[in-house]
């Protein structure tokens, strides 16, 4: 940032960023807002036409994170409960350019796989698929964590009734996802109220802990991945399984080349796909898989974009 950008940023209102993203013309924000939807109560996202307005946490104060999709562009806004650290500016920027895919080099795959047999009409129906992806890598480890082996609807819930147990309002009206520390704080009664088995619960607050103790540094590594090293630290959480890890690289990190074998909708998809009627297996779909990298999450993303109308 240069001296004028510094002057530019402190001559704002500390508590409200805004910055704008050129799209590139095949953007499609429509499965961006969907993936903020899923929770229809909309206790921490809600969704209005074409924006949408998230809670989250900003350096420990609440926040709220606006993001407004016009022709060719997206504006985002940032309004904080607090006094925001410097360097906001930036940082708002880095995350909605990951939140929007903008870093994913989709055009690349799209090049390279067009004419396949298989994944080429798939690219036709959906041109521009990008992995939509949470605020911040800690939120999409602990989604990933509720939702391990339960249906999308239960996990939902669940991280519904967290999000209300941590009680970090907004002025707003939302209330804000908890990061590490919140989470922390929160009683063990309280996760396993909000629908957490209790070895779920002890996952995330062992996690919680990590990131507060800087153990597990998870912002720092979202700027400089190293997939297999934080690969390696995470499945050394108990709890933390390959499933888990994969999916959390996807949506919090932006890495296209997890592996999502372990996942029911994947195999299902394929089998369609494949127009096989046995079902495959997650070892059979692991090998399928391999043969895509190291594109493989965003073949899974494309995987779970296969609906009936299709026609498989």
């Amino acid at each position: 940032m240069s001296d004028i950008d510094d002057q530019k940023e402190t001559s704002r209102p500390p508590s409200s960023f805004t910055c704008h993203l050129m799209l590139p013309p095949d953007y499609r924000q429509a499965d961006m807002l969907a993936f903020h939807q899923r929770d229809v109560q909309a206790v921490a996202e809600r969704v209005d036409q074409e924006t949408l307005h998230k809670g989250i946490c900003w350096d420990g104060d609440p926040a709220c994170l606006t993001i407004a999709f016009e022709p060719g562009r997206a504006v985002a806004t940032l309004e904080v409960d607090g006094q925001p650290k410097v360097g906001s500016q930036i940082r708002l920027e880095q995350m909605v350019r990951r939140m929007l895919g903008l870093t994913q080099p989709v055009e690349i795959f799209e090049q390279e796989y067009a004419g396949h047999p298989l994944l080429g009409p798939l690219i036709r129906r959906r041109p521009g698929l990008r992995v939509a992806m949470t605020t911040t890598p800690f939120e999409a480890l602990t989604w990933a964590i509720i939702g391990q082996q339960i249906s999308v609807s239960a996990a939902v819930s669940i991280r519904r009734k967290l999000i209300i147990a941590a009680d970090i309002p907004h002025r707003s009206g939302l209330l804000c996802y908890p990061d590490a520390a919140r989470i922390m704080s929160l009683e063990d009664e309280e996760l396993l109220r909000a629908g957490l088995s209790r070895t779920k619960a002890q996952t995330i607050k062992t996690l919680s802990e990590s990131v507060v103790n800087e153990q597990l540094q998870l912002d720092q590594w979202v700027e400089n991945l190293d997939a297999e090293q934080v690969s390696e630290r995470l499945n050394a959480v108990k709890g933390i399984g390959p499933w888990t890890v994969s999916y959390a690289l996807m949506r919090g990190f932006g890495w296209l080349d997890g592996s999502l074998h372990g996942d029911v909708a994947v195999r299902r998809n394929l089998q369609a796909l494949l127009g096989r009627e046995e079902k495959i297996s997650q070892e059979e779909t692991r090998r399928w898989l391999e043969d895509y990298s190291p594109w493989r999450a965003l073949v899974g993303a494309h995987l779970w974009a296969i609906q009936a109308t299709d026609g498989y």
